[in-house]
């Protein structure tokens, strides 16, 4: 059974590790620009920013509303006195592997931004992953060099979808 002194390190953990997630993705040159005070580097990061496909971000909101819904649902679970301890334990699990999921969907967005120089919008569920690119180049073989440096981080086979969008 969960108690009040593990609910408070859960709902500190899960801030923390939400925080963190959020100053690692941070681009560098607003972390720069930060640091130096320097105008011109906040305008290049303003201007990439605004250059991102708005499907993309819209897809990254409706997944992030989704998200953070099924999170509330979960913590609704974990906090609910009547909840059997065996639901609780898999509202913790369900919890942990949506944080693990949201890191390995911002890992594989670095890698095929680093890689291919372009930008992605990335969901995972289970073993198959999604990737919608926005790029104006659709051939099959952009596609497989993705998917191959995505399979690439993985030890077992994945199911990997590739989709382009401009």
């Amino acid at each position: 059974m969960i108690n009040k002194r593990s609910l408070w390190f859960l709902t500190l953990f899960s801030l923390i590790l939400v925080l963190s997630v959020y100053y690692i993705t941070m681009p560098s040159e607003l972390l720069i620009a930060t640091n130096n005070g320097s105008k011109e580097t906040q305008t290049v990061s303003k201007e990439e920013t605004t250059k991102e496909n708005a499907e993309l971000v819209a897809l990254r909101v409706e997944e992030e509303e989704k998200t953070l819904d099924k999170i509330t649902e979960l913590k609704k679970i974990l906090t609910d006195s009547k909840a059997t301890t065996e639901e609780k334990n898999k509202a913790f699990e369900e919890l942990q592997n949506i944080n693990k999921n949201k890191s390995e969907e911002e890992k594989i967005e670095e890698i095929v931004e680093k890689e291919h120089k372009l930008k992605s919008f990335v969901t995972i569920n289970d073993k198959k992953i999604n990737i919608v690119v926005d790029s104006k180049d659709e051939g099959t073989a952009l596609a497989n060099k993705i998917m191959r440096t995505v399979q690439n981080n993985y030890n077992e086979q994945m199911t990997i979808s590739v989709k382009f969008r401009s």
